[in-house]
């Protein structure tokens, strides 16, 4: 078990980073950049409700790798078969077309598709000996 919470941890730690990553490569383009100093995001204004969902979205995965760690794998599961689709919407969602973004957002969502894979597998209910016969 301790296993795959490592292995579950670790992407999601490979998806945060990779979040991050993208936005910070989005801000060595000047178009966007300008945008930004602006009051825009690739068109979208830049609205302190639109930074608190931003905010909520980058937490899940910070949260998840801390859960996947500590947490039941019964509550792991729920958890994760909640988390995992409302990252895969915000990378889908909220990103860009540009070649960078594609690039590490096919890279997120394979280590969600992974994770998810991983909780759906995993064993959920303790294991019944049975006695000998």
């Amino acid at each position: 078990m301790s296993d795959v919470r490592a292995r579950l941890s670790t992407l999601w730690i490979v998806v945060l980073f990779t979040m991050i990553y993208a936005d910070v490569l989005s801000f060595l383009d000047g178009e966007f950049l300008r945008g930004l100093m602006a009051g825009h995001a690739g068109g979208v204004p830049v609205t302190p409700l639109l930074l608190v969902g931003s905010a909520v979205m980058v937490e899940i995965p910070i949260v998840m790798v801390v859960l996947s760690r500590v947490s039941r794998p019964a509550m792991m599961r729920r958890v994760t078969l909640v988390a995992a689709p409302l990252t895969a919407a915000f990378i889908i969602g909220g990103g860009s077309a540009k070649p960078h973004y594609l690039l590490l957002a096919a890279v997120e969502l394979v280590c969600l598709a992974v994770i998810l894979r991983q909780v759906w597998r995993l064993e959920t209910a303790p294991a019944v000996s049975r006695p000998a016969e």
